[in-house]
């Protein structure tokens, strides 16, 4: 089979790789129909996370077709249509009882991390009975990729952390993909005012679109007198941050109200400055959280119901042989005025 993998910072190839196969019992292996590429997937890419090894193919997200399980797969057969989870969950540990399979003692996000991943024709999927979601017949593919990451990451580490509620001020650093799902789904908590603050002025403009009542562009504004400004000087009850540079969270600490949440989701490379001597007694909650999907379920409901719509955050469409494309045009999203890529598999 054709796969994207990894050979260290900077270093990528779109080659012939082996078919997976089954390993355990409960695994399955799934024939990729649609994937995409991820911010976390750049990060890899930039050496943000040198445990990655060299050789690793990339990827954890899409929706595929069932070619083989294992003997103890119960719940899914040759043939199933199936969301992929970015975080494999065995269901049966200390973490996974508690619901934070996001630290499953033998899954959590291993995909296209600790094991080879979905931007391929194939991939294995290990505890295939908690890791995969059954597609009903009729369904929209496209809107349904957006589940294996995006949208329960924007809602769970950014929404949920940040304990968003009706009325409330909230900022959104960062207007990519995860920035826009934490902005779809905040309004599930109808808050007041919703600020997204970019370096993109497309992604602003689609920001809007998407219910942003205020935009500000960092390079062109001062961005925390802007919404110093917005706020009557009070600054804002939330502030999520979805990028995960230093500059975009120490922009969340000068931002954040009294009593406030800052809510990270970004992945960080890099240290950073947390200024206790200005927030020690600002009764400030500071949240950081990798995805644990225990949301999708429910935001599964909501997409077929088309109370969001996350398909809209795709900008751009690749066949699957064009990965090294599909690459170049998501790591230039702001002179390609790229959101989400999709990737079909046919």
């Amino acid at each position: 089979m054709k796969a994207l993998v990894y050979y260290g910072p900077g270093k990528k190839s779109w080659e012939e790789q082996p078919k997976p196969v089954l390993k355990e019992t409960t695994d399955a292996v799934v024939k990729i129909l649609k994937t995409t590429i991820c911010g976390t997937d750049l990060h890899i890419m930039k050496g943000d996370m040198p445990e990655v090894a060299s050789g690793r193919i990339l990827g954890h997200e899409g929706v595929g077709i069932i070619e083989e399980v294992g003997s103890s797969v119960s719940n899914f057969k040759k043939g199933d249509h199936v969301i992929i989870s970015c975080v494999t969950s065995c269901g049966k540990c200390t973490y996974c009882k508690k619901g934070m399979y996001s630290h499953c003692e033998k899954g959590g996000w291993i995909l296209g991390y600790m094991i080879d991943g979905c931007q391929a024709e194939y991939v294995r999927i290990p505890y295939a009975d908690n890791s995969l979601y059954p597609i009903p017949a009729g369904s929209d593919e496209e809107a349904l990729v957006m589940l294996s990451d995006i949208l329960p990451t924007g809602f769970e580490c950014g929404v949920l952390n940040g304990q968003v509620k009706p009325g409330d001020t909230i900022a959104i650093v960062g207007a990519g993909p995860v920035g826009m799902a934490a902005l779809l789904t905040s309004q599930f908590y109808t808050p007041a005012e919703i600020i997204v603050i970019d370096q993109d002025d497309n992604r602003l403009a689609v920001a809007k679109t998407f219910g942003a009542t205020h935009t500000i562009n960092s390079t062109t504004e001062n961005a925390s007198i802007k919404v110093m400004e917005l706020t009557d000087g009070k600054g804002v009850d939330t502030a999520i941050e979805a990028v995960g540079v230093p500059a975009t969270f120490e922009l969340c600490e000068e931002i954040i109200s009294a009593g406030g949440h800052i809510a990270n989701i970004g992945v960080h490379g890099k240290s950073v400055v947390l200024h206790l001597e200005k927030l020690w007694d600002r009764n400030i909650s500071i949240t950081t959280r990798l995805v644990d999907t225990v949301t999708t379920p429910m935001l599964f409901k909501t997409v077929q119901s088309k109370k969001i719509e996350p398909k809209k955050l795709i900008t751009h469409r690749f066949k699957l042989d064009q990965m090294l494309e599909a690459y170049d045009t998501f790591g230039n999203a702001a002179k390609e005025k790229a959101l989400k890529v999709l990737i079909e598999n046919n």
